[in-house]
């Protein structure tokens, strides 16, 4: 079973284009150094929540909309060799020019536990 990145993050809808910009890069950059696959998601039915919530969770504000998004790996092994890749190389900008406030995204690693 995989080894997965998780995140979720708000991006501005103004932004939007730049960050599915910035995705699809991202996304050919992990592939090509080894990643099984690249997933970036839009929220469509993400309600806010009275304690917890997408939303909430990322500080979303009403001109943002929710991301959430998932990188998988073989292992974890695997997954710290590509980051480290990924994060070397120079075609990714830095965080200075990215489209949305990264101090709110939330991610993690995540052992796969059921698969169907």
């Amino acid at each position: 079973m995989p080894y997965v990145d998780g995140f979720v993050l708000a991006v501005p809808k103004a932004n939007l284009e730049a960050y599915k910009e910035m995705a699809r890069t991202a996304g050919e950059i992990w592939k090509e150094h080894g990643a099984r696959s690249y997933v970036e998601c839009i929220a469509d039915d993400v309600p806010y929540g009275q304690l917890t919530s997408f939303p909430r969770a990322v500080q979303a504000r009403d001109d943002e909309v929710v991301v959430f998004s998932w990188i998988t790996y073989d292992s974890r092994e695997q997954r710290d060799a590509i980051n480290a890749k990924v994060m070397a190389d120079p075609r990714l900008k830095g965080p200075d020019e990215s489209p949305f406030d990264s101090q709110r995204m939330i991610f993690g690693g995540f052992q796969s536990m059921i698969e169907f």
